[in-house]
């Protein structure tokens, strides 16, 4: 009798589907679909976000070369962007070139002066503990429609709107989010550290 019970255990066990017919088929089609799967999401993840790599020292001590950032590029289609954002952007004196990153310190129709190592927006001072030094810059710009005025956290050291005047709204690739490398950086960006009036 034991040895009935022995033999009859396999009996139950699932048979498998290697040499049914079909079986080599559905294992294609289940191949297929899993990497027709993947690519959709390959291609869902890069239409909404982009992943990009610090290049520069101009964004220290928030950003340093060599951290790696996640972008998302659908951030603005509802919201608009805010005073304390970083955003990644083309540059606006040669789109086809490299993308910068900055901070927006100005809006549309805002005032932006810098007197005395003090940013002030709308006549009110910028409250900025994210800045690597004061900037020595002495000078006012107004914020046209449709554009924004940016600058790096490391003042002196940095190529902004300063420099070279603003971003217009077309040339924003997206809002820099995580800092997600090396895991020592890991940090999320753009929380509610910059405030001014509004005009």
């Amino acid at each position: 009798m034991e040895d009935f019970h022995s033999q009859a255990i396999p009996d139950l066990e699932p048979q498998p589907s290697v040499g049914k017919p079909g079986g080599f088929r559905r294992f294609i089609l289940d191949v297929f679909e899993t990497l027709l799967l993947a690519l959709a999401l390959f291609f869902v993840i890069n239409a909404i976000s982009a992943r990009i790599r610090i290049e520069s020292i101009s964004m220290q001590p928030t950003l340093y070369a060599g951290n790696f950032v996640i972008v998302n590029k659908i951030a603005y289609l509802l919201n608009s962007p805010g005073r304390g954002d970083i955003i990644v952007f083309k540059y606006p004196l040669d789109p086809n070139g490299e993308p910068y990153i900055k901070r927006i310190i100005g809006l549309p129709g805002d005032s932006v002066r810098i007197t005395g190592g003090t940013v002030y927006v709308n006549e009110q001072p910028m409250n900025e503990p994210y800045i690597s030094a004061p900037p020595k810059d002495e000078a006012k710009w107004t914020v046209p429609p449709d554009s924004l005025f940016v600058m790096g956290d490391n003042r002196p050291n940095s190529s902004d709107s300063r420099k070279w005047g603003m971003v217009p709204f077309k040339n924003i690739i997206g809002k820099a989010e995580v800092v997600y490398w090396p895991p020592s950086r890991w940090q999320l960006l753009n929380q509610a550290t910059a405030a001014a009036a509004q005009p």
